[in-house]
């Protein structure tokens, strides 16, 4: 019996995990299940069924324990109000004891109880004492296991929320982006988009996620289009690129004439300089003289010294 593999989040809009749902009858996405977790035992939502699973990282996939009832999303409820009396007790920690550079950013608590994340970040790399953070919550919560776990910027601005750099009311990684991919100031440059560190900055002080929405696009778009710098020849005579529009399939040309037009062309206007040269060139080179004469020629000269 082939196994059925489901996607599980155990945050709204966070990564999902993959489990093993075999012999759990119906189950479809919005079903809440309880599983067990490096981190404990958690509550996490069914996302949808996954048909096409990759390789499990250890093996086999992690069985669902049970479906949740509704007494274990009370359950649930009374444990994230409970984060939140403990993220206030650990700022207020944090203010008390004067610890400079360390931001309390959320509590969290396995569904059994028995485990409780703090996650954190600082301003720099450096290492912080945690200890007496630490301390407080062991005396609080004796029978619990505490452990700090430190986030990035990235993941600090999706938890916190909040209006994006570019206006929207809700940051785009508060919102559906429930993974982080790699940004590169190259992405930008494929945009044209300016480097000025206000455009292409989030409020997290990364470069914007949405760097990435468009950047395939463009690099497709772009891979018909002249390279700028290159010499071209349009209807209103040659010139060199000096700009490109990927979406529009356009070029900027700077005109090779006394007044130096720039001027837009589709790119059914334009001819590579070299290419336009080609046949022109090849048509001005003298003819080659036919193979037959010449061998004639020998064959004449040599039956003449016969002679």
């Amino acid at each position: 019996m082939s196994k059925e593999i489901v996607g599980i989040r155990f945050q709204k809009i966070g990564k999902m995990y993959h489990f093993d749902a075999t012999g759990f009858d119906n189950i479809q996405a919005g079903d809440f299940v309880v599983v067990n977790t490096s981190r404990g035992q958690q509550l996490g939502e069914v996302v949808g069924l996954i048909e096409d699973p990759p390789k499990p990282p250890k093996g086999t996939w992690k069985r669902i324990e049970r479906r949740a009832t509704p007494r274990d999303l009370l359950v649930k409820q009374s444990l994230e109000e409970k984060e939140i009396e403990v993220l206030n007790q650990c700022r207020t920690q944090v203010t008390e004891k004067g610890i400079e550079g360390l931001k309390i950013v959320k509590a969290e608590f396995s569904f059994d109880g028995k485990n409780l994340t703090i996650l954190f970040s600082t301003e720099e790399d450096s290492e912080i004492n945690l200890s007496p953070v630490l301390e407080d919550l062991s005396k609080s919560f004796p029978e619990i296991k505490v452990e700090f776990h430190r986030i990035g910027p990235r993941d600090v601005a999706k938890i916190i929320g909040g209006m994006g750099s570019c206006g929207l009311e809700v940051r785009c990684c508060s919102t559906f982006l429930d993974e982080f991919c790699p940004i590169s100031i190259k992405m930008a440059k494929a945009q044209s988009i300016s480097l000025d560190p206000s455009e292409i900055t989030g409020m997290c002080g990364r470069l914007r996620c949405c760097l990435i929405y468009e950047y395939d696009l463009y690099i497709e778009a772009r891979k018909e289009l002249p390279k700028r710098g290159t010499w071209v020849v349009t209807p209103e005579g040659e010139g060199k690129v000096v700009d490109a529009l990927p979406l529009k399939q356009m070029v900027v040309v700077r005109l090779d004439h006394e007044n130096k037009t720039r001027v837009e062309f589709s790119l059914d206007k334009v001819e590579l300089k070299e290419e336009h040269d080609s046949p022109r060139q090849k048509a001005r080179e003298p003819d080659e003289k036919p193979r037959g004469e010449g061998r004639d020629e020998k064959k004449g000269k040599s039956r003449r010294r016969k002679k």
